[in-house]
């Protein structure tokens, strides 16, 4: 038994952000129904595959799923996700809010409907502001939320994260959004209007720690950790390739510079305190940098462990499925798909009573249709083109 076994989403969303919160809720136990259009989430297309419709970034973000096409232009599509709503638990879209209500979609609708539902708008945007309804993609975001200006600060120039950082995010932040509400409702009976925006979320995401001085009145600082932001703060070149190490306790930085025959450094009034160090941080880590190019990342992973400061080895993401404890733990797992054969995904992070949840494929569209229209006990609906 999983967490949420006998819960029942139904995801209308697109691309990374919803997808990805509801394949966390469907590792957890969920019954993910994913209501897709006749063409499909555009994600189906995005990378490599061996089979149409059925691309690596879909695979990535909608495992353990089944999939239903329902194209809501018509009425029969729309009556059946009326049915499938009686059902419901949770349901979760990304489409703007006035394109719903124009269907009969809105919350006030569904949730009148079925009181229990918990009704989640992932949205770029707060409703209320001047952004509300805009389109946002993770580009945008990383924009306005800050991030290609924290890349600037570091780099010299603005740059989004190599990853989608906003979207898996925002993801998360939904999926623990949506738990919150379902245990609301444990405790009441009734459902929530739950919105999750992405801007807002980054903007706390990044304002964690830089916010920093602006949190005091008047400002005791600009916005931002010096510490992240510097440009050292980045894998020590050693001599045959790269370590990443954190001494970040005051007997940790003592105990390097002793190791590393700078003993004069660990009485430095720079370096002797936290509040210091983060002073001095771009000297204290160019320092550094300039001692660990010295010797192998072997000689200092073996030093480091002697010392007990924080370090391992820089992994690249192709090295990931060699790491030796990510295979000792079986935390990459294989399936076998009749159509595609041999397919490996990363697996649950998390455990539950020491068990990790399975992984299980991801659906192709339109798979479970007939399924779950037998078991609404309706006919399958037809296309707007049929």
């Amino acid at each position: 038994m999983l967490p949420l076994n006998g819960i029942r989403i139904l995801d209308l969303s697109t691309v990374v952000f919803g997808p990805y919160a509801s394949q966390i809720l469907a590792d957890y136990g969920a019954d993910v129904i994913k209501i897709e259009t006749p063409e499909g989430d555009s994600t189906r297309k995005t990378g490599p595959s061996t089979e149409p419709g059925m691309s690596a970034i879909f695979l990535g973000v909608n495992r353990g799923k089944r999939s239903i096409v329902l194209d809501l232009k018509t009425a029969q599509a729309r009556e059946a996700l009326l049915k499938l709503v009686d059902t419901a638990d949770v349901l979760m879209h990304s489409i703007r809010p006035q394109k719903l209500a124009a269907i009969g979609l809105d919350p006030d609708t569904l949730r009148k409907r079925n009181s229990k539902l918990v009704y989640v708008g992932l949205l770029g945007f707060s409703e209320g502001g001047p952004y509300s309804g805009r389109p946002a993609y993770d580009d945008i975001i990383q924009g306005l939320s800050g991030c290609a200006a924290l890349m600037e600060k570091q780099t010299g120039k603005p740059q989004y994260f190599p990853t989608i950082a906003g979207d898996k995010t925002c993801g998360l932040v939904a999926a623990h959004a949506i738990l919150a509400a379902l245990f609301k409702r444990e405790r009441t009976g009734i459902g929530s209007h739950v919105e999750v925006p992405m801007l807002e979320s980054m903007v706390a995401f990044n304002l964690v720690e830089h916010f920093y001085g602006q949190h005091f009145e008047p400002p005791l600082a600009d916005a931002g950790y010096p510490r992240v932001l510097n440009q050292w703060r980045r894998p020590y070149r050693t001599t045959d390739g790269y370590i990443c190490a954190m001494p970040y306790t005051d007997a940790h930085w003592q105990r390097f510079f002793i190791e590393s025959g700078r003993p004069e450094l660990a009485d430095d009034e720079r370096f002797t305190s936290i509040a210091a160090r983060t002073t001095h941080i771009a000297t204290l880590y160019e320092i550094a940098a300039e001692v660990m190019s010295g010797r192998s990342t072997d000689d200092w992973l073996e030093t480091f462990s002697r010392l007990e400061i924080p370090a391992s080895p820089m992994r690249r993401l192709d090295d990931l499925p060699q790491d030796e404890h990510l295979r000792q733990t079986g935390f990459f797992e294989t399936l076998t798909d009749p159509q595609m054969g041999t397919l490996k995904f990363p697996g649950v992070s998390v455990r539950f009573d020491g068990e990790r949840p399975p992984v299980r494929m991801a659906p192709r569209l339109g798979e479970h249709t007939e399924q779950i229209m037998a078991e609404l006990g309706i006919a399958k609906p037809h296309s707007a083109d049929d």
